[in-house]
């Protein structure tokens, strides 16, 4: 500030004179410092631990989920492989145990059974100790019942060793089914649950091929040491190269697993890190294996309805393959290869329904959460809607193929009927397995396997009981009319879809608001 002293009075100026527009330019002394600071702010280095990054959903790349999807769609063969591999040897396994096509039908059942049932136990061991471990004891269960079943010499051995055989293959749908769930989102799922899938598409196309051949050529007996050497050499293969998917273990992928959980090549197949980046993972947690938790989920109201429209038409379709072989060596007179050969139709319809529905349902998703981008709420996305729409097309086309089906073989009508029927049957059942299997993934993503299992117990405890029943009831009311039943039954559980649209988003939600609440306990 400057002074002067003339006369002895010191003045000071009066400050000059602004204008309200240079006023409104110049800052004051408290914006500059405002400014000199936020210039400071953006000279200095920026910190790497400063930037929010979301976290992407699977630290696996794109070739390593591609092996994942390889090696759990091969592990998926073994499941069909071991059911559908036994049909056309059928009748020549009835006549070397001495014994009727029926009772050894009883093995069919039976295999069923455990079809239904082990896949709520390993399907929960599976979210708790990992996908890797527990597909490994599979396949060891599985190998050995597979050596047994071929030093067989009694029906009683047949069905006790057919329950073993099961109980290690049938689980591996259920597993690998939740390691799509691991390391894909819900945008991408539907199209990568087709893909794994097709698992379940090879056996049911070669494996009657494979088993009529063997048991024409080589005996009944090369169907089983066939499996036996087919799962141990690929026992050895998931050792080296499966890499754990549990997201409650490895999280998006990038935590390393317990040594246990790791593969031989665990450095190639994953891309781990030693330090917990993604505070949403809690491996220190002790979570308690639930057995019932399949159980649970199917009884759970936002999917039981749908579950059990599934298990019907499913049914419906085992029971068909089942009585098929029966049915063409008796009234068309086929040989064992020859069986094996109808069977392609099916496996074929099998193919077209898995790889086309997938993309399907992952395109009419997409549209859906464009038309419903406005959405506050992610809760509010009708996923029940999206995923089930198309369902009614399906289920015609499976009502119709049953019909053609049993009324053309019941009136002794060409050969090619029957198996042009199969073809529809297999496409439309397989369509709709794949929609119902993608929904219950997305409802129940952090129990993929669990909620898998659930499905698989509703609708191989259904098949059981069709295979069990079908012979009887043919042989009562005729092949026509006992098929009709079974129609019915179709019909009448089209209403349980409907319900399921209608309230499945209100139950869901409430579901969702009640696990919430408990989280927060």
């Amino acid at each position: 500030m400057s002074s002067s002293t003339s006369s002895g009075t010191t003045t000071i100026p009066s400050p000059p004179v602004i204008s309200n527009n240079q006023e409104a330019l110049t800052p004051n002394l408290a914006q500059q410092d405002s400014l000199r600071d936020e210039e400071n702010q953006i000279r200095q280095p920026i910190k790497k631990d400063d930037i929010q990054v979301e976290p992407i959903y699977s630290a696996f790349s794109l070739n390593q989920r591609y092996l994942i999807i390889a090696l759990a769609s091969i592990s998926a063969t073994f499941s069909g492989f071991a059911s559908n591999i036994y049909f056309p040897a059928i009748p020549i396994i009835a006549k070397a145990l001495n014994t009727t096509e029926g009772n050894i039908n009883l093995t069919v059942t039976s295999y069923m059974v455990f079809q239904a049932i082990s896949p709520t136990f390993w399907g929960a061991v599976s979210d708790v100790y990992g996908r890797r471990l527990t597909i490994l004891c599979t396949f060891v269960v599985f190998l050995s019942a597979c050596i047994g079943l071929a030093l067989s010499n009694h029906l009683y051995q047949l069905i006790i060793l057919r329950c073993l055989q099961s109980t290690g293959s049938a689980s591996t749908i259920a597993i690998g089914s939740g390691m799509i769930g691991d390391i894909f989102t819900r945008a991408e799922r539907g199209g990568y649950m087709g893909i794994f899938q097709t698992g379940l598409l090879t056996p049911l196309a070669i494996g009657p091929v494979l088993g009529g051949i063997f048991a024409e050529t080589l005996g009944w007996r090369a169907i089983f040491w066939f499996l036996a050497i087919y799962s141990g050499i690929y026992l050895v293969i998931l050792v080296l190269f499966l890499p754990e998917t549990l997201r409650s273990i490895v999280g998006n992928g990038s935590i390393a697993p317990y040594h246990l959980a790791k593969a031989t090549f665990e450095n190639y197949v994953s891309n781990r890190e030693e330090t917990i980046k993604d505070g949403s993972v809690n491996t220190k947690k002790e979570i308690k294996i639930d057995f019932i938790a399949p159980l649970k989920i199917l009884f759970h109201k936002e999917v039981f309805f749908v579950v059990l429209y599934l298990a019907i038409h499913y049914a419906t379709w085992q029971m068909t393959l089942t009585i098929q072989s029966s049915f063409f060596e008796s009234i068309y007179g086929l040989t064992e290869i020859q069986i094996g050969l109808t069977f392609l139709s099916n496996g074929l319809g099998c193919m077209i329904g898995t790889l086309t529905t997938g993309k399907l349902l992952d395109k009419d998703y997409k549209k859906a959460k464009e038309k419903y981008k406005d959405l506050v709420n992610e809760e509010e996305f009708p996923i029940e809607i999206v995923r089930l729409r198309t369902i009614w097309f399906w289920s015609i086309l499976q009502l119709f193929s049953v019909l053609l089906f049993s009324w053309t073989i019941d009136k002794h009508l060409h050969i090619s009927a029957p198996i042009i029927s199969n073809f529809i049957l297999a496409w439309s059942a397989m369509s709709i397995q794949s929609i119902i299997s993608t929904f219950l993934v997305d409802i129940f993503a952090k129990q993929a396997a669990s909620a898998t299992a659930s499905l698989n117990l509703a609708r191989c405890c259904m098949g059981a009981i069709a295979t069990g029943t079908i012979n009887p009831l043919v042989n009562k009311i005729g092949i026509g009319w006992g098929f009709m039943v079974w129609v019915g039954l179709m019909v009448l559980s089209l209403g349980l879809v409907f319900i399921q649209m209608k309230f499945g988003m209100k139950w869901r939600r409430k579901r969702e608001e009640e696990e919430r609440l408990d989280r927060e306990r």
